[in-house]
């Protein structure tokens, strides 16, 4: 999405009548991507005192950026037919593509094909190339996924159980771990099976989906890490992850391929991956470092009242509000980055005197989905303290890009797995959109009880052509040449 709301801004200053308070930000916190803020503002105020455009914009973004598909797609059904004449076009294919997303998280695929596949054909003859092919994407999806039912989901007892490893990928030297799900197959074959919050999609290889026996699909789609890279759909008629099994699963077919001989070597560590699209269908999940399991409860909890401390970022990523040196950041959640984790070039500015001080210049080579990409960067060998789901962690390890990457996806923050491992327990609340952290009860590591710093966008920030392209991030720059590899 670009700045959405320019024109309204405009429109929203010539008119009387309103409560300019509250539309102006709203507004502000639309055009900010501060959707933590937009759903502060909209509970507060009485809704007949916001503009009756904002009103029904602001239950869409809140919906599709905080989870509640349930909302936003009657939302945009009613911005569609009752204020077509606010959106621009570039509003309009934005909107397009998040209202196609949340009747897919529904199960309405065939209905969200069919909305991709009007605006697209009403609106052809003014579009570039790019949103040509991000809309013809969607509806090959969404046409592919409609044949099936995918994420049917049946518990044998009262509690999902997955046992897990944490396997150690690349040079010893490095210390890097993913998690790879025990006790798990495919079409009933055993599978290795690497769980990554930050992949968008569930992905696999073209050797294995032929091997497991995949249903190939027309559908596809275009997804993003160091590089971008198109994939096909295929169907895993059943996949059994502990005791859950999950029948007409999608995955992305991929060529995990990098092009680097030492980066390849790796791929077998990431050749299956189930991501955040399957969590959200789980609703509430907890990883236990501990017991080394993730439970899902059988039956999810209902909505509450409780403010979420989750959205969806770039690339619909999972990502929470924090702070890193009390500096607010909004955090990726990254279980399938093996290292500690990386901050970007804002912080670099905001804390630059600490980190010339304190952090050792360093070159970090990321490899991963579509190539390998070299980074200049420090890396802090101090503990830090780094605040997530309420709690806070003193963490060494974090590098920090002095400017933006060369990769397609980058973020702000990444927070890897070594830093996720230093609380016992981590839970996503995917209904209200709560994470959660759990201190360690052993003093393996100093960790400490922080509120939450209140959260607020440094700078307004233009949203990324990934986003405006609606493209699936699969944030796997994994650790297969991290860090100062030679």
């Amino acid at each position: 999405m670009r700045k959405i709301l320019l024109s309204v801004l405009i429109i929203i200053s010539s008119l009387t009548g309103y409560a300019q308070s509250y539309d102006e930000r709203i507004a502000a916190a639309m055009n900010t991507g501060d959707w933590f803020a937009l759903d502060s503002i909209y509970n507060s105020a009485p809704h007949d005192s916001i503009m009756p455009f904002l009103e029904v914009f602001s239950r869409c973004l809140t919906g599709n950026r905080l989870n509640r598909p349930d909302i936003s797609v009657a939302a945009f059904g009613q911005l569609f037919n009752e204020h077509s004449e606010m959106l621009g076009l570039d509003n309009l294919l934005s909107s397009t593509i998040m209202f196609t997303t949340d009747l897919g998280r529904l199960g309405h695929h065939d209905q969200a094909a069919g909305v991709a596949g009007s605006v697209l054909e009403s609106t052809r003859q003014y579009l570039d190339s790019a949103w040509t092919e991000s809309l013809e994407q969607c509806i090959s999806r969404h046409t592919a996924l409609s044949a099936c039912k995918p994420y049917g989901i049946t518990f044998t007892e009262s509690a999902g159980n997955i046992p897990f490893n944490i396997i150690p990928v690349g040079d010893d030297k490095h210390g890097a771990v993913l998690i790879h799900l025990d006790n798990s197959s495919i079409n009933g074959k055993a599978a290795d099976i690497t769980f990554d919050t930050g992949a968008g999609v569930n992905m696999i290889s073209d050797s294995l989906a032929q091997a497991y026996g995949l249903i190939p699909t027309e559908g596809y789609t275009t997804v993003a890490g160091v590089g971008t890279r198109k994939g096909r759909y295929a169907i895993a008629a059943e996949i059994k992850l502990g005791n859950i099994t999950v029948c007409d699963v999608p995955f992305v077919v991929m060529d995990f391929k990098t092009g680097n001989a030492k980066a390849d070597s790796y791929t077998d560590c990431y050749s299956t991956i189930i991501g955040s699209e399957l969590m959200l269908q789980l609703k509430d999940i907890t990883i236990d470092f501990v017991r080394r399991e993730i439970t899902i409860p059988a039956v999810a909890p209902e909505r509450s009242a409780t403010a979420p401390n989750m959205c969806f970022g770039r690339g619909m990523n999972l990502s929470t509000k924090g702070s890193v040196i009390d500096y607010p950041v909004l955090m990726n959640i990254d279980t399938g980055d093996s290292s500690y984790g990386y901050l970007g070039p804002s912080f670099f500015e905001a804390r630059k005197d600490f980190i010339l001080s304190e952090a050792r210049p360093d070159t970090v080579r990321r490899g991963g989905l579509g190539g390998v990409v070299e980074s200049l960067c420090y890396t802090i060998d101090k503990g830090i303290p780094v605040c997530m789901g309420s709690h806070t962690a003193d963490v060494s390890g974090l590098y920090v890009y002095t400017r933006p990457s060369a990769a397609a996806m980058d973020f702000g923050c990444n927070i890897g797995l070594k830093t996720l491992m230093m609380f016992d327990k981590i839970r996503f609340n995917l209904v209200d959109f709560v994470f959660s952290t759990y201190p360690q009860n052993l003093t393996l590591f100093n960790s400490r009880h922080y509120d939450t710093p209140v959260f607020k966008y440094t700078k307004a920030k233009e949203p990324s052509i990934l986003q405006t392209l609606g493209l699936i991030a699969v944030e796997i720059t994994k650790l297969v040449l991290y860090p100062t590899a030679p």
